[in-house]
């Protein structure tokens, strides 16, 4: 069985944007081109927050980044993800403007998702917030998602 990877809303909006003229972007965008080219090594999730995210601003660019997203399973957003949200705002502690950022990674704790990925590396992949959000999880009898970007989920595919 592969791995089951839940899709944060920057992994589409990376993958289809123009790229970027700041070098660290451009890197970042060219990283989840080539992790998206082995992308079914996985099963890939995303919610019904990632499809209204990605659907919004510019009509063109939020076309192109609902078509990659064509197909893939949502996830139920459940009244237990949200209360779960709920709480990780309070404990981690997120901002209230990370509202969104805590029900997805909710809704992958909720759903037994093994990994979240994303570049949202100030409230989501973000190495001091993990370990309180790894610990309210299982507290609440979750198994969090192990928390990544595509770099850190890049196989080599050639055994290095």
């Amino acid at each position: 069985m592969k791995p089951i990877v839940y899709l944060e809303t920057t992994i589409p909006s990376y993958l289809t944007a123009w790229q970027s003229r700041d070098v660290v972007r451009a890197g970042e965008q060219q990283v989840t081109r080539d992790w998206w080219e082995r992308r079914t090594q996985f099963e890939l999730r995303v919610s019904s927050l990632v499809f209204l995210e990605c659907g919004a601003g510019n009509s063109d660019a939020a076309a192109l980044r609902l078509a990659v997203l064509d197909g893939v399973p949502v996830l139920a957003q459940t009244l237990e993800a949200e209360t779960l949200a709920d709480i990780l705002l309070r404990e981690v502690p997120l901002p209230a403007k990370a509202a969104a950022d805590a029900l997805h990674i909710a809704i992958a704790a909720v759903h037994g998702v093994e990994f979240l990925l994303t570049w949202n590396c100030t409230h989501i992949a973000n190495a001091t917030l993990r370990p309180r959000i790894e610990s309210i999880c299982r507290r609440l009898g979750y198994e969090p998602p192990v928390i990544c970007t595509p770099l850190e989920l890049l196989e080599s595919g050639d055994g290095s």
